[in-house]
């Protein structure tokens, strides 16, 4: 019975001529697994989602670090207008950042949080009063937590409660001298701020598109709720 041997493969070999030889190891085959780009991609983001219009990977950014709007994962390149509002919507957390921050600082400053400042604000912009329905609406906070709210304001002595002459039923919240002076303290900062970078030819379009963003903000909010 004949017997075959098996030979061992043998490393690929390149000539050089008559001389000389180089071998070289066997290359990997082709088909291996190669790693793919969210491999490549770090932990931080882990929400990326694709872009299916542009071929791009779009990257939640946080305001506290350099902006990059898209990783690539096809050819091809973001639209002008698209890479304009991923501006936008970078530039827009940044303010959001920035207010929530001064938000807080200022309520702190007067011991207060960030809901009694908005209440307190809220109420100065209406100038009449409010009921407290329509405060915890706006506020979007429980009959309970809106109590305990205006108990709290009303112990600082920034708002009173007052007859509703529409409802004998119901009361007004007004703001005293004290709440008074809270709102406008803080309403300051922000038109200091709203004074130094807008010039007063655009301040009332910007006032107008503040508008629309949250009304269009709330809609599509809704929609994609549903």
């Amino acid at each position: 019975m004949m017997t075959t041997a098996t030979v061992p493969s043998r490393p690929s070999t390149v000539h050089r001529g008559p001389w000389r030889e180089e071998r070289h190891p066997r290359m990997p085959d082709s088909r291996a697994a190669l790693p793919t780009v969210p491999d490549l991609l770090p932990d931080v983001l882990p929400d990326a989602l694709p872009d299916p219009r542009s071929g791009a990977l779009s990257v939640p950014v946080s305001p506290d670090v350099q902006p990059t709007r898209t990783v690539a994962l096809a050819a091809g390149s973001v639209a002008p207008a698209e890479d304009d509002l991923a501006d936008l919507m970078v530039a827009f957390r940044s303010f959001q950042m920035h207010h929530a921050r001064v938000l807080a600082r200022e309520s702190a400053a007067r011991g207060l949080n960030a809901t009694d400042t908005r209440f307190v604000l809220f109420l100065a912009a209406t100038g009449t009063g409010v009921t407290p329905k329509q405060a915890g609406e706006h506020l979007e906070l429980s009959t309970g937590a809106m109590t305990s709210l205006i108990d709290r304001l009303e112990r600082h002595g920034h708002i009173r409660r007052g007859p509703n002459p529409d409802d004998r039923r119901s009361l007004l919240l007004r703001l005293t001298p004290s709440g008074a002076a809270v709102a406008q303290q803080i309403s300051g900062v922000y038109s200091a701020a709203a004074r130094e970078v807008v010039a007063p030819a655009d301040r009332a379009r910007l006032a107008t598109q503040f508008t629309l963003l949250g009304e269009a903000l709330a809609r599509h909010s809704r929609a994609a709720s549903l």
